[in-house]
């Protein structure tokens, strides 16, 4: 019974031997692909790391592991129940669960009740003042489904969803804000643009006959030129933030190696070509892991 599994899940063998309505309810979560919680997990390792509270603080790496994949696929849920009328349109959505017929909206409702629980057993292990950051972020989370129809740019929307955790983290390990935290951050924003305009390649021809908006339209011919230069715009931001905490030339080459994985995304993307998007796409929990292991190299006094 893997007919009812989106193209692009990673894991069709495994969720495809769940019987049809746990298969329905992991898919609505996005379990089988984890892509999207690593990319919201991110972030907030990068300032956890940056802030110096890695080693001190481990368990709240732990802990924002768990958030990301509750409240990642909570969102998902909102996303998909908002959406279900424009995805059983789009031939690559059109098997999501609810379009689908797997899981109605009200069972939906029900599980995305039960993620966010799951999200406040992770907000109560927090600082006062950093669970108050976190909750503030749920406006944003509610108004994300809406932006692609109201703007060509909901990509950026989601840049500043995608990117919560790092204030999150930030505050709870320096107790404060800084613009160390507003650079990482804004470079954070222009990292989730980039990566989700070629996640948004797959879906361009389907999107314009609707009537559904995106940064990978807007951008037209100029998707590669458009990718490069947000992807520019996130290490200058990066390189700024790791600059004012150690404010030492080697300290900026710890980004090299980031900056030359988004260079290898933008050098091979083709544009038309939605396999090779995907992977781009997806290639960028690698980038995740190499910004963290640059913030670590800064942030960590040895």
């Amino acid at each position: 019974m893997t007919d009812t599994i989106v193209p692009d899940s990673e894991h069709k063998g495994l969720v495809g031997r769940l019987p049809p309505t746990l298969r329905g309810f992991a898919l609505l979560a996005r379990f089988d692909r984890p892509i999207g919680w690593w990319l919201l997990f991110w972030p907030g390792v990068w300032a956890i790391a940056l802030g110096g509270g890695l080693v001190d603080r481990f368990d709240l790496v732990a802990w924002f592991l768990l958030g990301a994949i509750a409240m990642r696929g909570a969102g998902c849920v909102y996303n998909d129940i908002v959406d279900r009328d424009l995805d059983a349109k789009v031939a690559r959505t059109a098997l999501r669960p609810i379009p689908a017929g797997l899981v109605s909206v009200k069972a939906a409702w029900g599980w995305l009740l039960l993620l966010c629980l799951v999200g406040l057993v992770v907000l109560v292990q927090l600082p006062p003042l950093a669970a108050g950051v976190a909750v503030a972020s749920l406006a944003l989370v509610a108004a994300y489904p809406f932006m692609k129809r109201i703007t060509w740019w909901p990509q950026a929307w989601l840049g500043l969803v995608f990117s919560w955790a790092a204030p999150v983290g930030w505050v709870a390990v320096t107790g404060g804000v800084g613009w160390p935290l507003g650079l990482l951050y804004a470079g954070s924003i222009a990292w989730v643009i980039g990566y989700d305009t070629i996640y948004a390649l797959q879906d361009r021809e389907d999107d314009a006959m609707i009537g559904v908006r995106s940064s990978a339209l807007a951008l037209g011919r100029s998707v590669k030129a458009g990718v490069a230069g947000f992807y520019a715009a996130a290490i200058l931001c990066w390189a700024g933030a790791v600059w004012l905490v150690r404010p030492d030339l080697l300290a900026l080459v710890a980004l090299l190696p980031v900056a030359a994985h988004l260079a290898w995304q933008v050098a091979t993307l083709v544009v038309g070509d939605g396999d090779n998007a995907l992977r781009r796409f997806r290639s960028n929990r690698f980038a995740g892991l190499l910004m963290a292991l640059a913030c670590a190299a800064v942030g960590t006094v040895l």
